[in-house]
């Protein structure tokens, strides 16, 4: 069978269990994408692996191309090896100046309960029960890129100060995307802002509402973020997508990574007005853990499933991706992160390795199947 088409993927492991998983992770990739997309994969360095090898997060060249990939894959930068360096020289610096230089504006953060993993949350089994929401949290503007910002001398001691700023544009394009996510899943959107004590948020606020009367099957509903915090923890199933800003969208992202029980089952997109965009897992590189055999590799695979949903456009192959992690869950198969405290079922407790050579056997079961059947 000939493939539609080709795609540049660029495979960016990192530092610590990042660089672990991504060799297990790129053979899923490219099972899954046979016979849909030729995948054209390009390795080069990001994070504290290029500080060692070329003296900078990321290199000019990674930038350039990284442009002009369809997709980037990220593993996870950072560890104690290079914390003593400026600010500017860190290993996340790599990370950031890609989502700039790629305008990554758009970051969605799923939080989905896998049934075998209902007991892997501190919340109550019928509270995250099939869950499934989504926040969308606008990425590179507000408190976290606002100017001025610093640490000056003032009456004899020191001062610390950022400035949440946010245009109409920047709202405007976030709360599109948010909107058209919602139409494709269960048309409930949350938009979630301090309205009440901030003008940014009441700016984002109007112009959210104003925009609802171009997605009218939409509900649309507004929440302060401590409220939203709240509720998350509350009754989550009452959300779908949410929308808000950098700083509350990363506290509230992280919140809700732990309904699912652990960092190491949460994906991530940020994407650009092309759809293009870096995809990477939540959890970060890990280091007391790194080589040890022990990282649950699913939220990079899961990272891969939203690649190709996304930017490869590819939602069967996608939806291949999630069945297969649901099979080996339901087969009983873990990583230690995601053990239960205690259970009656007959749990098998796996390593990276292993946990990425199940998926990888279950799709080439299923595509073996649907062949056949074809």
């Amino acid at each position: 069978m000939n493939t539609p088409y080709s795609a540049s993927i660029l495979i960016l492991a990192g530092d610590g269990i990042g660089a672990e998983i991504m060799p297990h992770a790129v053979t899923v990739m490219q099972t899954a994408a046979k016979d849909m997309v030729e995948l054209d994969l390009v390795h080069a360095d990001c994070g504290g692996c290029s500080i060692d090898a070329h003296g900078v997060p990321i290199t000019r060249e990674v930038i350039r191309q990284a442009e002009v990939s369809k997709a980037v894959l990220l593993g996870a930068v950072g560890g104690p090896k290079w914390d003593g360096l400026p600010i500017n020289q860190k290993p996340e610096k790599g990370l950031l100046q890609l989502r700039s230089h790629l305008d990554c504006f758009a970051n969605l953060r799923p939080a989905i309960t896998f049934s075998p993993l209902a007991t892997a949350s501190s919340l109550k089994q019928h509270l995250i029960a099939s869950l499934d929401i989504l926040i969308v949290r606008e990425l590179t503007g507000g408190i976290y890129f606002g100017t001025p910002r610093g640490i000056e001398q003032s009456d004899n001691q020191r001062k610390g100060f950022n400035t949440l700023v946010y245009d109409e544009s920047e709202i405007s394009r976030i709360a599109h995307v948010a909107y058209t996510l919602a139409q494709k899943r269960n048309k409930k959107l949350c938009s979630v802002d301090k309205a009440n004590v901030l003008e940014v948020s009441q700016l984002w606020r109007e112009i959210v509402s104003g925009i609802n009367v171009k997605y009218q099957d939409v509900e649309l509903t507004h929440m302060y973020v401590d409220n939203a915090a709240m509720q998350l923890v509350r009754d989550p199933r009452q959300f779908d997508v949410l929308v808000t800003g950098n700083m509350f969208g990363d506290i509230l992202s992280d919140l809700a990574a732990m309904l699912t029980g652990s960092l190491g089952m949460l994906p991530s997109a940020s994407l650009n007005v092309a759809n293009r965009g870096l995809y990477e897992p939540v959890h970060g590189s890990a280091p007391d853990i790194a080589g040890q055999n022990i990282a649950n590799p699913l939220a990079t695979i899961l990272s891969i499933s939203m690649m190709f949903r996304y930017s490869l456009d590819l939602p069967k192959v996608a939806d291949d991706i999630d069945a297969a992690v649901d099979r080996v869950l339901n087969s009983g198969y873990r990583t230690a992160d995601i053990m239960p405290d205690d259970s009656t079922e007959t749990i098998t407790v796996v390593g990276t390795d292993q946990m990425a050579d199940l998926v990888n056997q279950e799709l080439k079961r299923s595509k073996c199947e649907n062949s056949t059947s074809r």
